[in-house]
C-alpha cells in the first residue's frame, strides 16, 4: 500500500478532523513545555534541581525536595505512555504526507528515542548519575524539534493542494 502523499486523498471532514486534533494537541503539548520552564528553567542544573532538590543551597529562591520513589516512577511511567501515544499518532499521520522517505523515517522514529533518552535520563538522574541532566536537555531539545517539524509539515500539508509528484 502507497501511503507517500495519501494524506491529499482524505476527505475534507477527516482532514479537519487532523488538522483541529493537532491544534489541540499542540496545545497541550506546548502548555507542558511552560511547566518544565516554570518548574526547572529549562537547563541543567535546574533539571537536577527539579529532581533531586536544593535542600543543602541556603541561597535557593524557593526550597525543593528530592522527589520520592513513587513520584519518580509515576512520572516516568505516565510520561513514557502519554508521550508513545502522541508520537505513534503524530507518526501514523505524518507517514500519510508527502515527504522525503529518510525525512519521514527520522521524523517517525527519533520521537520514541528521545522520550527513551528523556524520561530514562530524568530517572538515571534521580538515581545518581548526574550528567545525564545533559543527555535529558538535548533528548528533551530534538522531542520538541521533531514534534514541531512534524506537526508543521501535517499541518501544511493538510490545507495546501499537491505541488509536486512523489518523491
Amino acid at each position: 500500500m502507497q501511503l507517500n502523499g495519501l494524506l491529499f486523498t482524505f476527505p475534507k471532514e477527516i482532514k479537519l478532523l487532523i488538522g483541529i486534533f493537532l491544534v489541540v494537541l499542540s496545545i497541550g503539548f506546548y502548555t507542558g513545555l511552560l511547566f518544565v520552564e516554570k518548574t526547572s528553567s529549562a537547563n541543567p542544573n535546574g533539571i537536577e534541581e527539579q529532581y533531586l532538590g536544593n535542600e543543602n543551597d541556603d541561597e535557593a529562591l524557593e526550597m525543593k525536595f528530592e522527589k520520592s520513589d513513587q513520584e519518580m516512577l509515576t512520572l516516568v511511567h505516565n510520561h513514557i505512555l502519554s508521550m508513545s501515544i502522541i508520537f505513534f499518532l503524530v507518526g501514523l499521520i505524518l507517514s500519510t504526507t508527502n515527504l522525503n522517505r529518510k525525512l519521514k523515517l527520522f521524523l517517525i522514529i527519533e520521537p520514541f528515542v528521545s522520550v527513551l533518552l528523556t524520561f530514562g535520563g530524568i530517572y538515571l538522574l534521580w538515581k545518581g548519575m548526574v550528567f545525564m541532566k545533559y543527555i535529558v536537555m538535548i533528548s528533551g531539545f530534538f522531542m520538541v524539534l521533531s514534534y514541531t517539524i512534524s506537526v508543521a509539515i501535517i499541518l501544511y500539508q493538510l490545507f495546501h493542494k499537491r505541488l509536486h509528484a512523489d518523491k
